[in-house]
């Protein structure tokens, strides 16, 4: 019989689950006593005075462009090397996302490389945590200054990762975390933003709730808002999840420790490049084929590896060479080399909190044989 290894799963226990029957079981479905309480989690942990949760990571995002007064016009420089959603959210509010390539060892944002890109329209900066490591924040924040931009900090894969001692998602005006199944805790679908500014908080209050003033009456909309909110249900697993931090990243940290340990000897694998002073909060396990393999090579072995059971995946794919970003801004392959060689190059491997020692054995002695 195969053995079948998925790609991610979520670590929940009845903790949670009476958590939710709790809930259910009162009169608050939402807009109830489990929101502050989730929220209060947050500002504990990252020592922020806000965090306001909300429906999703992106729905996060959003709100946050909205809330530093990004709109028609304006460009925000970003990473190609991501999750869609944090280039979508910039044309939500009609921005323009421009794309700098990426360091190839860290695989992040170039912060070298952003100062060329720089325009009179150039309005903010969107740095990512790529897979749960920040990028060169205080040089991107030396820029910020220099130029006069706003720094929106994406931590939707980085919740309890450190940059030079200060927790990701605190390095931004703003920060937002996502809490979809395979993040490092989850509430199945969510979002949270936190930040230091009174006003930023405001307004993203008032935007995840129709546009309402926090405390105003419920028919009364000063402002165009959205449906963002978080139900108590999700905010009431966010809190136990959240209680149980520590011990997911030591679970991660673990199971990240036995496949290095396993691969550091694989001359035709390499890892992202992690400065030793900063904590990596392991969101998922990527390694990168060496430039003897083609994109084709990787595809075949994801077909194979899938085969023998072992879930997988590319991550990511460069955004500028999405369909839609081809159409609407005329990006090609060639455009950002250093991007497009890694994604060409990328297998995520099943990576999640009770992945076991064996399992880790197994697909590494499944990826060399097939390599």
């Amino acid at each position: 019989m195969k053995r079948e290894i998925p790609l991610s799963g979520q670590d929940i226990t009845e903790a949670e689950i009476n958590a939710a029957v709790a809930v259910l079981r009162s009169d608050r479905l939402s807009l109830g006593p489990r929101i502050p309480e989730f929220e209060a989690e947050f500002t504990r942990r990252l020592g922020v005075r806000h965090a306001i949760a909300c429906s999703s990571g992106t729905a996060g995002l959003h709100m946050c462009w909205v809330a530093l007064g990004i709109g028609p016009g304006d460009e925000v420089i970003t990473t190609p090397f991501s999750f869609i959603a944090s280039s979508n959210s910039i044309q939500f509010v009609g921005a323009k996302p421009v794309f700098v390539d990426i360091d190839p060892q860290t695989w992040q944002i170039d912060v070298g490389r952003i100062e060329a890109a720089i325009t009179p329209r150039t309005r903010a900066l969107l740095p990512v945590d790529v897979f749960g490591v920040a990028p060169d924040m205080d040089g991107l924040w030396a820029l910020a200054r220099r130029y006069n931009l706003r720094v929106l900090e994406d931590s939707c894969e980085a919740l309890g990762a450190t940059y030079r001692g200060r927790p990701c998602g605190a390095l931004g005006e703003a920060g937002v975390f996502g809490f979809y199944p395979n993040k490092q805790m989850t509430t199945g679908e969510g979002g949270m933003v936190v930040t230091n500014d009174d006003r930023i908080a405001f307004m993203v209050r008032s935007l995840r709730n129709q546009g309402r003033d926090p405390g105003g009456g419920w028919l009364a909309h000063p402002r165009l808002g959205y449906n963002y909110r978080m139900t108590d249900i999700q905010a009431a697993i966010g809190t136990q999840q959240m209680r149980r931090l520590d011990e997911f990243l030591a679970k991660r940290d673990r199971v990240a420790r036995w496949y290095i340990e396993r691969l550091s000897d694989e001359r035709r694998l390499t890892l992202q490049r992690i400065p030793a002073e900063d904590r990596v909060s392991w969101f998922v396990f990527v390694v990168r084929l060496s430039d003897e393999y083609t994109q084709t090579d990787r595809d075949r072995l994801l077909e194979r590896l899938q085969a023998n059971g072992i879930g997988s995946n590319v991550y990511f794919p460069p955004i500028h060479l999405q369909p839609f970003y081809q159409e609407r801004f005329g990006y090609k392959p060639g455009d950002f080399p250093a991007t497009e060689a890694l994604s060409a190059r990328t297998i995520a491997l099943p990576f999640f909190n009770n992945l076991s020692e064996g399992d880790v054995d197994h697909v590494v002695k499944t990826l060399r044989s097939l390599l």
